[in-house]
């Protein structure tokens, strides 16, 4: 095992290599997120590092610790989730497995603790007092208002999908083995304080989560403790492990998660498919068919290898002449999972369009712009082989804020509209953002043009202005 390093005063440690540390001093004004755009949200979430510094020298390169001597940010992270609100949260009906989890990392292995159904709060409790053991709270968006605040100006901001997770953790004990995860981490230290380790990655940019031997992963580049106000921030494939040091307090930090299966490779592999089907109408030579017993041989013949680079290099000329709108499984999927716009009340209450109807003579704008996707894809009522191509407009203004994150443990459905391909270059009209008269909309008849509006209306997508 690694030699441990022992922190000291503010997070620097003996034996260690020091991390990016920034130190934000006591200021007059109340130290709050921005919630005016999603830009201006992470711009205070990472503050004072400029947001060009950031994406420049840390994003996907390399860990970020931001350190805070700000008591009303302290305070207001420490609203985010406590570990008394356990309590009211498991009188909502909170379960094992799919809401909660209890682990602990004993010799470098995770050991679950958790029982059959419903979670009770004074054995969640008993758990973590005795065993001591670390309390897992999934997705607590889900139930926090704030996190669905935060994580919803987040997901307009990445265009991706962003999920949490709140651990819980006594002293003295560590929830978790060392491992890494497929997902960029932003962690905020919510209660108490915890002692981070971070390694170098063995898989850089990794694509799956894994355990990693501590025999493996050699010694810590960074050693620190995180406490309530501080950030930090590391890529995915960071190989990390923390815990909470004994004869302190608990600690309590909630892990921002997003760009999962958002590479360049996962939209290779989303719209070349598309692309084939489109270039293949076009190219007879596409259309022609394999060598005889090809899929039989163990090997691909070097012709065969040569004929697909041809190929491979014909849709790459396709493509970049390319001006219409690529199908995308991706687009659909991210809205049809993320959060809600945010708005107050419980979550559940749908958005209703505004009371004036749009009309010929009327001019329309976008709204909600972040929480929608244009796409194209075959017509799904069409059962013709030779499917004729249409328009989609999928939203998140009704998902359920309820099941966000929650993976395949509940269904979720798109909401949307689909228009014929003519409608495309009056829809990005509008979708630039300004205002448009509904008669200067670039479809051949009125007719088309106010019922276009109407719909988009109806699914509370434009205003009338």
């Amino acid at each position: 095992m690694p030699k441990k390093a022992k922190p000291t005063e503010r997070g620097k440690a003996e034996e260690s290599v020091p991390c990016k540390q920034v130190k934000v001093e006591v200021s007059g004004r109340l130290s709050v997120l921005n919630f005016d755009s999603p830009s201006s949200l992470f711009e205070s979430l990472i503050s004072p590092v400029k947001v060009e510094t950031f994406f420049k020298e840390f994003w996907e390169q390399k860990p970020l610790l931001i350190q805070r001597d700000d008591p009303s940010l302290a305070t207001y992270y420490q609203s985010l989730f406590r570990l008394s609100d356990l309590k009211s949260l498991c009188n909502q009906g909170v379960y094992y497995g799919r809401d909660v989890n209890v682990c602990r990392s004993i010799s470098g292995k995770k050991k679950v603790l958790n029982k059959d159904g419903k979670a009770h709060f004074l054995q969640l409790r008993r758990d973590f007092d005795q065993k001591r053991a670390t309390i897992q709270f999934h997705q607590p968006q889900r139930f926090k208002d704030e996190l669905w605040r935060i994580q919803e100006k987040l997901e307009c901001y990445f265009g991706s999908l962003v999920g949490s997770n709140v651990y819980i953790t006594p002293a003295g004990s560590q929830g978790l083995p060392p491992h890494y995860d497929d997902v960029e981490v932003f962690i905020l230290q919510l209660e108490g304080e915890k002692h981070w380790r971070l390694y170098s990655p063995t898989v850089p940019l990794a694509h799956e989560y894994s355990v990693e031997p501590e025999d493996r992963i050699g010694t810590p580049t960074h050693d620190f403790l995180l406490k309530p106000g501080d950030l930090l921030y590391f890529p995915r494939g960071t190989i990390h492990q923390a815990e909470t040091p004994a004869g302190l307090a608990h600690s309590t930090h909630v892990t921002i998660s997003t760009y999962q299966n958002n590479s360049w490779g996962d939209f290779l592999l989303d719209s070349i498919s598309g692309l084939v089907f489109d270039t293949a109408k076009e190219d007879v030579a596409l259309r022609a068919g394999m060598p005889l017993r090809m899929l039989m041989q163990a090997e691909t013949p070097a012709l065969a290898t040569k004929q697909l680079s041809d190929f491979l290099r014909t849709l790459a000329d396709q493509l970049e002449g390319r001006k219409e709108l690529l199908p995308s499984d991706m687009k659909k999927d991210f809205i049809m999972h993320r959060l809600p716009p945010y708005h107050m009340g419980n979550g559940t209450e749908m958005l209703e369009p505004g009371e004036k109807l749009p009309r010929l003579d009327s001019i329309v704008r976008l709204q909600f712009k972040d929480h929608i996707v244009l796409t194209v894809g075959p017509d799904e009522n069409d059962s013709d082989e030779a499917q004729r191509k249409m328009v989609y407009i999928y939203h998140s203004l009704k998902n359920l804020r309820q099941t966000h994150m929650m993976g395949t443990q509940v269904e979720t459905e798109a909401y949307g509209l689909r228009f014929p391909l003519s409608h495309v270059d009056a829809l990005k009209q509008i979708w630039s953002g300004s205002a448009v008269p509904v008669k200067d909309l670039k479809l051949h008849t009125d007719e088309e043009k106010e019922n276009l509006a109407l719909s988009l209306w109806t699914e509370c997508l434009i205003q009338v202005v």
